[in-house]
């Protein structure tokens, strides 16, 4: 097992620690309302996402490993960003528990990315950024660094993703990195009690590598 940690310019994506800030970190994540929106499940409370931290870390361990959960943090000199003028006065009165750090190692996720592989040397793409993170271009960045991870690291051939039909954000990144759309699934989620459709994306190999936008993490 070779643990992954990759860096572009702003931010990397390594594995989770077992400690009680990861865990904060992930429930602020997943037990936002507004970050789970477009996600397949309801917000989780914390216990939930101990489970999940305890999977996260489990998997990371196995020889023949086919799920990837992965940690967003900043790194280098840049702090987590604030989604307006209240949030950055209460962030200034409080520790920099967030701030960006010169070891990724040290600095609080901001976010997590995915990557579950399946049969031909295929696998599925996602990520998930906490709100105050939002409209940055972190999002590209992520996605990007998981298709190095995908295409450079472990040669696969093709990356899928699937985006709830109004997620007009990840529509937008997806775009940018050069997947292509392969269809509309029809009531692909029920959640909530109402059900919602998706795209299908995908992006292989050789057109990663003559997208230009190859080989930016490292």
């Amino acid at each position: 097992m070779v643990p992954v940690r990759l860096t572009g310019p702003r931010l990397a994506i390594r594995e989770y620690h077992h400690t009680p800030e990861e865990l904060d970190a992930l429930h602020a994540l997943f037990g936002d309302p507004e970050v789970t929106r477009y996600l397949p499940f309801e917000p989780r409370d914390h216990e939930a996402c101990a489970d999940q931290l305890a999977l996260y870390l489990e998997g990371a361990m196995e020889e023949e490993r086919d799920t990837y959960r992965l940690a967003v943090t900043l790194h280098g000199a840049d702090a987590a960003p604030r989604a307006d003028a209240r949030a950055r006065a209460e962030a200034d009165a409080a520790p920099r528990a967030d701030a960006g750090a010169d070891d990724p190692a040290d600095a609080a996720p901001i976010g997590q990315a995915a990557l579950t592989l399946g049969p031909y040397r295929s696998a599925e793409l996602g990520y998930v950024l906490r709100r105050d993170a939002w409209g940055h271009g972190y999002g590209s960045e992520t996605a990007r660094l998981l298709c190095v991870l995908a295409f450079d690291h472990l040669g696969l051939h093709r990356l899928a993703a699937s985006v709830d039909v109004d997620n007009a954000a990840s529509v937008r990144v997806l775009g940018k990195l050069g997947f292509q759309r392969e269809g509309r699934v029809r009531h692909d989620v029920l959640k909530g009690g109402v059900w919602s459709d998706s795209y299908l994306y995908s992006l292989l190999a050789d057109e990663w590598r003559g997208s230009g936008t190859a080989g930016t993490g490292g």
